[in-house]
């Protein structure tokens, strides 16, 4: 028997024993109008500073919800860093996008507006809600940082010149992306580059291949959909260098 709840929210406030946190109007519509929750029901809460933490429903309203906080379930932990810089996809594959990246554990999403993209206006706030929602229920500690979109030129001019880049070649000699990560080290800071739909053109190619720290490597025989191509990426990595090598932690 395990007293860890079923019900995780991410909370912006400090998460300490004895504090009362509180909650906006949407959380409070879900707590009351749908999952049913009453005065003393117990929640985890979360905020990516203070870890996991045992709270119990203090007092309910339409606007709000108060929480009281009791104990720790779970310290803030270290995470692997890895971004997602993406050309964006039409609304319904983004919303998929971005909720299995955040469960992939990345910890920046960065849209990239490239010559062959279609989509350039995108919601900043709806890939945050997005993220929020997965990271809640698949028991991450964090939220990845979301960036608004910029041209992938811009993005380039400010690259941090120690985070290596895994491109993702629809074509070329790229090495199988298995094989290129069994000869990495773990550890350090890396980021996942996909295309739009219909690849990046060569002048961009030719650009990323003249920048400090890129390398090509290749999916497979198929070619993928954008959004498919970014979490089979992402899946790889976490495989080979990420977190997946960790065995799952326990729960109290």
């Amino acid at each position: 028997m395990t007293d860890r709840p079923r019900t995780r929210l991410y909370i912006e406030g400090d998460l300490a024993a004895g504090a009362a946190v509180e909650c906006g109007r949407d959380q409070a519509h879900y707590l009351a109008h749908v999952l049913r929750m009453s005065p003393g029901d117990p929640v985890a809460l979360f905020n990516g500073r203070d870890g996991e933490w045992l709270a119990r429903i203090d007092k309910t309203g339409k606007k709000s919800v108060v929480f009281v906080v009791s104990r720790q379930l779970r310290p803030q932990a270290p995470e692997p860093d890895l971004w997602l810089v993406f050309a964006p996809v039409k609304r319904a594959p983004l919303d998929f996008l971005v909720q299995k990246a955040t469960e992939l554990g990345v910890s920046a999403l960065m849209p990239a507006i490239t010559r062959r993209t279609v989509v350039e206006r995108i919601k900043r706030e709806r890939m945050e809600a997005n993220a929020i929602e997965a990271a809640e229920q698949c028991e991450r500690l964090t939220l990845p940082r979301v960036d608004d979109a910029r041209a992938l030129s811009q993005i380039l001019d400010s690259w941090p010149p120690e985070r290596r880049i895994l491109l993702c070649a629809e074509a070329g000699e790229a090495a199988p992306i298995n094989e290129f990560l069994r000869e990495c080290d773990p550890g350090g800071a890396w980021a996942v580059l996909t295309g739009p739909e219909g690849g990046f053109e060569q002048t961009e190619l030719d650009l990323l291949h003249k920048f400090p720290n890129v390398s090509a490597v290749g999916l497979g025989p198929r070619i993928l959909r954008a959004d498919t191509a970014a979490l089979a990426a992402l899946s790889c990595w976490q495989a080979a260098l990420g977190d997946w090598r960790d065995r799952p932690p326990g729960r109290n």
